[in-house]
This record gives C-alpha cells, structure tokens and sequence, in this order.
C-alpha cells in the first residue's frame, strides 16, 4: 500500500508491504541516490512493514524495493510501471 498526505515540507509517502519475505528491506529511489538501507521499512505488529518518506510536492519519483540477498521488485499500487521501475507522480 501507499499513502499519501500533504504537508507544509512537501508530501509524505509512506510505503507499506505485507511482511512476508525474509530479511531486511528497504524502498530505493532517485529521491535517495537509489542508496541501499536509506530508508528500512520497519516491522509492525499487524503483520506489515512500513516507512515514511517526505518527498517534494509537484515531482515524480521512480523507486524499487530492494530485499535481503539483491532482489529487487515493483510496487503494482505506483502510479506506474517503467524499465527503471515504479513512478510516483506527487
């Protein structure tokens, strides 16, 4: 799932996955130099993984998520689907 909610610095994203696959993750994009470990998604108590980011309003942003042992994948709720990876249109 995303979220969305606007606020004074900009937008803030917040990614959210089901916490089935193993190991650390963590979402990837142009908005964080595509860094590993930059921003975790944490565990929660119902069963998903979370983190929120604060994006600049107006832009669009490509990111991938990126799982322990370097596999990457989509997120089929992003605006869109490119080569480079999922588009969020802020």
């Amino acid at each position: 799932m995303i979220r969305r909610k606007k606020d004074a610095a900009g937008v803030i994203v917040t990614f959210t996955l089901d916490d089935t696959i193993p190991g650390p993750m963590s979402v990837v994009g142009d908005f964080n130099d595509w860094t590993p470990g930059a921003h975790v998604l944490r565990k929660s108590s119902n069963g998903t993984r979370s983190v929120a980011v604060t994006l600049p309003a107006g832009q669009s942003v490509r990111f991938r998520y990126l799982a322990d042992g370097g596999h990457w994948f989509d997120d089929p709720q992003a605006d869109a689907q490119e080569q480079e990876g999922s588009l969020l249109v802020l």
